[in-house]
């Protein structure tokens, strides 16, 4: 049977998100308490895949997801999805505001109510948790706090009361998160696809991200994502994480792979996959894998010629 793990408990945007994807009908969906541990249960074949949060809109990529996918046995997105998030205060029932001291969360979501919190609570101490839903799952009479900031999905869950609802200080948040699988189940281009990837550098020089850069410029791939993430070796080793748009099939971003594979000392292909937040416009992704084909062509009549 197709089982997918995500980030749980139930409630967790993970599995709002999950259940809005296609892949999930029929599917057994299993909520388990950490991404590495959702990641290692793909790598481990004990599950068909995994979706996991990689980025949000206010307060940037999870470092979480990005560090475990880029370590350990390569895995492969085949998939994301993003949609919008709203917190709302839980408490149990017959809880008043003014008896809140202290108030459990996931750090992304009190970094997305960090001002309601100041200006409704103040003076309250925010304590974290692996997620939104296991704040609400553990307020129980013994939980040391007295609300937990979640979905409204979550309250229905664990029977708590709904205090205040859509108190994140962004109103148009969105979370995008990406289904995982063991490597070899990649889709053929789609004309409006994705690639992840995981640049290491031989070493650090002056330079060293603009060779990089220039791979992607002279192909004309553009770039949906670029930051530095340590290699756990040494301070001051980092590597690359990058979305770019285009598939792996795709001529100009094969090339620009090549290109990185003799620059880098090592280029984790993360996976080409569909890309939902944004549109490419068919003609433009024609007219440049034309191109690149045409110059391939071309090549490769001047080396018959000359080898005649």
């Amino acid at each position: 049977m197709t089982t997918y793990a995500y980030l749980g408990p139930r409630g967790t945007f993970t599995e709002a998100a999950l259940l809005a994807m296609p892949e999930s009908a029929g599917a057994e969906l299993r909520p388990v308490a950490s991404v590495a541990l959702a990641l290692d249960l793909v790598r481990s074949g004990e599950v068909t895949g995994a979706l996991v949060p990689i980025e949000n809109s206010v307060e940037g990529s999870v470092p979480t997801t990005l560090d475990e996918l880029s370590h350990g046995t390569i895995l492969q997105i085949v998939d994301e999805i993003a949609i919008p998030v709203k917190f709302a205060l839980l408490v149990r029932p017959g809880t008043k505001i003014e008896d809140i001291k202290r108030v459990a969360t996931h750090p992304h979501a009190h970094a997305q109510c960090a001002g309601w919190i100041a200006e409704n609570l103040p003076g309250a101490h925010v304590l974290p948790a692996m997620s939104t839903a296991a704040a609400a799952a553990e307020l129980t009479e013994d939980a040391n706090y007295q609300a937990a900031i979640a979905s409204t999905a979550a309250a229905g869950h664990y029977g708590l009361e709904i205090l205040r609802d859509g108190i994140a200080d962004q109103s148009a948040a969105w979370t995008r998160f990406i289904l995982v699988r063991s490597p070899g189940h990649a889709l053929p281009p789609s004309g409006n696809d994705k690639t992840t990837l995981s640049l290491f550098m031989h070493e650090d020089h002056p330079g060293a991200l603009l060779e990089i850069l220039t791979e992607f410029s002279l192909r004309g791939v553009n770039l949906t994502r670029i930051e530095s993430r340590p290699t756990r070796k040494q301070l001051g080793d980092y590597f690359f994480s990058i979305d770019c748009e285009g598939h792996i099939d795709e001529e100009h971003v094969g090339e620009a792979l090549k290109g990185l594979h003799r620059i880098c000392a090592d280029v984790k292909f993360l996976g080409s996959y569909p890309r939902h937040e944004a549109h490419v416009s068919d003609s433009e992704v024609f007219t440049l894998e034309q191109e690149f084909k045409d110059a391939s062509e071309w090549l490769s009549h001047i080396r018959d010629r000359a080898s005649d």
